[in-house]
C-alpha cells in the first residue's frame, strides 16, 4: 500500500527554499539573476571537428576570454554592471547597485585537435567554438580490399 503525504504551503515553501539554498548558493534566493553559476556546455564531435557551445545569455562577445595553453582550452567570461540613481526626495539620495558575473571553464583538448585554428562566434546568447581535427585524426572512408 502506497501512502502519500501532502505538504502544507509552509512545508512546500521551506522545502523550495532549502532546494534553492543547497542547489543555488548563498546569494539572494529571490533574485536568481545574481547567482554565480557555471554556464551549460554542449560538446559535439563531428567527422572534421569538435563544436563547443556555451550558453551565456546576457553577455557580449567582448566579455569572453578564450585561451589555449598546454592543450587546455579555457573559456572565461566576466560582466560588470553598475547602476546609479540620483534624485531628490526630501533631500538628496543616491542608490548604487552592483552586479558582477564571472565564470571559467577548462577542457583538456585531445591530441586529435588542431588548436591553432580554433574559430569562435557569439550569437543569441550562445558562444560557439569550432575546433578542427588534425588531418591524420579525421575518419577516413572505408577502403575495399580486393582478394586475388
Amino acid at each position: 500500500m502506497l501512502m502519500r503525504f501532502s505538504k502544507t504551503p509552509v512545508q512546500s515553501s521551506i522545502s523550495r527554499m532549502m532546494d534553492e539554498f543547497f542547489n543555488g548558493g548563498l546569494m539572494d534566493m529571490n533574485d536568481r539573476s545574481l547567482m554565480a553559476t557555471q554556464p551549460s556546455v554542449n560538446i559535439v564531435e563531428n567527422e572534421d571537428s569538435f563544436t563547443v557551445e556555451v550558453a551565456a545569455p546576457g553577455l557580449d562577445k567582448d566579455d569572453f576570454n578564450v585561451v589555449v595553453e598546454d592543450d587546455v582550452l579555457t573559456i572565461s567570461g566576466e560582466k560588470k554592471h553598475e547602476t546609479e540613481e540620483k534624485g531628490e526626495k526630501n533631500g538628496t539620495f543616491t542608490r548604487r547597485e552592483f552586479n558582477y558575473t564571472a565564470f571559467s571553464r577548462s577542457f583538456h583538448l585531445p591530441d586529435s585537435c588542431q588548436s591553432d585554428d580554433i574559430m569562435g562566434s557569439y550569437n543569441n546568447g550562445v558562444l560557439i567554438l569550432s575546433i578542427p581535427k588534425r588531418e591524420e585524426a579525421k575518419k577516413k572512408p572505408a577502403k575495399t580490399i580486393e582478394i586475388s
